[in-house]
């Protein structure tokens, strides 16, 4: 196990030298997106029409923040993160298309996802669950809020961290996927205790 701390943008190169179980800690620039921002960047892409920041190098954060605005700057209060599984429809295509480096979540993502990780050259960073205020705490500021009219959770918030962490690094870029390996692990087990109980053959 390897801790890293990188600075967006963050480039293939550095990625493929990450595994599973490293830990990442990130200063610079990272991105909400959830389900309908998702949806919307890859529809923009379909249409030829550029998006209100470039992502190469980025990390893109499944969150839907709590924020509120005093005086003229917005405030992160909590940024926990949302379950993953949501966006793996639309995630291997906008790994494709905008180049983002690092995906943070919660629960974890499937094939299609870590599939074109290990094409394209992402990891997924694993934030723990219940810790919105601990990640609220490395966010130094909010840069900028696009697509405001999608809501407060599904906006793209972009926000400047420092040393925002741990990450546990739970997909990466040579196929390996922590969860996916747990999963498997408990239905083998699953199958040997049924058995052992004489419930299946």
């Amino acid at each position: 196990m390897t801790t890293f701390r990188l600075v967006t943008p963050i480039s293939e190169e550095q990625v493929r030298k990450m595994n599973v179980n490293d830990i990442l800690y990130i200063t610079g620039t990272i991105v909400t997106a959830r389900d309908q921002a998702h949806k919307r960047a890859l529809q923009f892409h379909e249409e030829g029409k550029s998006l209100p920041l470039n992502l190469e190098g980025l990390a893109v954060f499944h969150c839907g923040p709590i924020v509120k605005k005093e005086r003229e700057e917005w405030k992160i209060v909590a940024a926990g993160p949302t379950t993953s599984t949501r966006m793996d429809i639309f995630e291997d295509q906008f790994i494709k298309n905008f180049k983002t480096r690092v995906i943070i979540g919660k629960g974890g993502m499937g094939k299609r996802t870590t599939e074109a990780m290990q094409k394209y050259g992402a990891i997924y960073g694993a934030f723990t669950g219940g810790a919105a205020v601990l990640a609220a705490r490395a966010i130094t500021r909010v840069k900028k809020v696009e697509w405001f009219d999608l809501g407060m959770p599904e906006a793209l918030w972009i926000l400047g961290v420092k040393e925002f962490g741990p990450l546990t690094v739970a997909i990466d870029s040579h196929g390996n996927n922590l969860f996916e390996d747990v999963r498997s692990k408990t239905e083998e087990n699953q199958k040997l205790i049924y058995k052992k109980l004489g419930l299946i053959k």
